[in-house]
């Protein structure tokens, strides 16, 4: 069997996918993507007191503003996130997401931080893949379910998605001289990369899922942790993040990568 072949079998598979899972993917992908907002509003909750003094002591605020802070975000994340999965005012509740996003990143000082900064622009690249994906739900016969009509704002955001996903991605490189991590970098970044210019992209996207899913699970099982230690925070906040960036991916396998992508222009041709 060439090359051909194998690549023609796998996206025969990709598009199989896609038409037994059509109906519910979606609302997979979008539970999958608000996860770390969902997440970290609760902890805004159960951390309520350590968030506020830390805020407090970075900004020398004081208590009424620090707490006002902490509220904020557990609100705004929590509604955001109802409203979502609802598919009540989601371009709405996206721009508020955008605000916490943009709130978080001056306040956390993450603004100085590459890593954080990275992931907290490809958590906007999912975003806006949300977005076009709102923008794209017009009479269909199944609810929550795309339809193929573009335009060419979603267009747009559709490839500003797939390319912040991409700084995602560049986070969970590993640079060491192993073998394994090697392979892991290069083959991560070429399907990275067909994601981000839009060649066989629902078969790159779903490949990148579920190799993300599988490291992540095993990287990142902070249930393994005990509570009370630090690195049951990291963990926790690491794979929530990536189980966002997988939400992404699916809304790339579910939407398409639209107008501005190599798969389009390959039918012009």
């Amino acid at each position: 069997m060439g090359q051909n072949d194998l690549m023609g079998t796998a996206e025969d598979f990709a598009d199989q996918f896609l038409r037994v899972t059509k109906q519910y993917l979606p609302h997979v992908a979008r539970l999958c993507l608000i996860s770390t907002f969902l997440e970290d509003g609760v902890r805004m909750w159960f951390q309520w007191g350590e968030q506020r003094d830390y805020i407090d002591s970075t900004w020398g605020c004081g208590y009424l503003l620090a707490s006002s802070f902490v509220l904020l975000n557990l609100l705004g994340q929590l509604t955001g996130c109802v409203l979502v999965l609802s598919r009540n005012f989601v371009q709405h509740a996206c721009f508020g997401l955008f605000g916490i996003i943009a709130l978080q990143t001056i306040a956390y000082s993450i603004l100085w931080d590459l890593k954080f900064l990275m992931r907290n622009l490809a958590l906007g690249g999912g975003l806006l893949l949300l977005l076009a994906e709102s923008r794209s739900e017009g009479k269909s016969m199944f609810a929550g379910v795309p339809t193929m009509r573009e335009s060419s704002p979603k267009q747009y955001m559709q490839l500003g998605g797939r390319v912040l996903l991409v700084l995602m991605f560049m986070t969970l490189l590993h640079f060491d001289a192993s073998f394994f991590s090697i392979l892991q970098n290069m083959v991560g970044t070429a399907l990275m990369i067909l994601v981000a210019i839009g060649f066989k992209t629902k078969l790159a996207a779903l490949t990148l899922v579920v190799w993300l899913f599988v490291i992540n699970v095993y990287f990142n099982a902070f249930w393994t942790i005990p509570v009370y230690k630090p690195m049951h925070d990291f963990l926790k906040y690491d794979f929530f993040q990536t189980m966002s960036v997988i939400g992404g991916l699916l809304l790339v396998v579910a939407l398409g990568p639209g107008g501005v992508s190599m798969d389009e222009k390959k039918k012009e041709w």
